[in-house]
């Protein structure tokens, strides 16, 4: 699998995490799949609204601190809103994107078990002491692993 960008959208993405910093920044990955490969028309802020109650189990309660730093939450207002403005503009939600602050761009445990759904795009920026730093994209084929996603950069 493979996701088609521009470095518009990759600029927009690093300048969110940088601007976030050290916080997890997130956001919508919209466009459309054409040929069985995400294409990426824009990048759609979300605001990380994540707080320590949000724990949802006791695994997650029982887990290291959690905060905005190494964690990040997109509401179902905020998706309602980004799925309304991507269908007034003739596309849809193709995937998520996120920043891990001090932090490899490679997918948690954490974000295997809440993340996009299979064959959606999972954009990874790590943001190294306020800078960005390596950016990679994931899919899921299933609900048990990511895999590395090519990033086909068309400007």
């Amino acid at each position: 699998m493979a996701i088609r960008v521009k470095t518009e959208h990759l600029d927009a993405i690093r300048k969110h995490g940088e601007e976030t910093y050290p916080r997890e920044c997130c956001g919508f990955l919209l466009g459309s799949i054409e040929g069985g490969v995400n294409t990426l028309i824009e990048v759609y802020r979300a605001e990380n609204e994540w707080e320590n109650s949000q724990a949802r189990d006791d695994r997650e309660r029982s887990a290291p601190e959690q905060s905005q730093a190494n964690r990040y939450l997109i509401t179902p207002e905020q998706w309602r809103l980004a799925d309304s403005f991507a269908q007034g503009a003739g596309i849809g939600i193709i995937g998520y994107y996120h920043s891990h602050p001090d932090h490899p761009a490679a997918p948690s445990g954490f974000d295997l078990d809440h993340s996009c759904w299979p064959g959606e795009s999972y954009i990874i920026v790590s943001i190294a002491r306020g800078k960005a730093d390596a950016l990679n994209s994931f899919t899921k084929p299933d609900y048990t692993h990511f895999e590395p996603e090519e990033i086909v950069i068309e400007d």
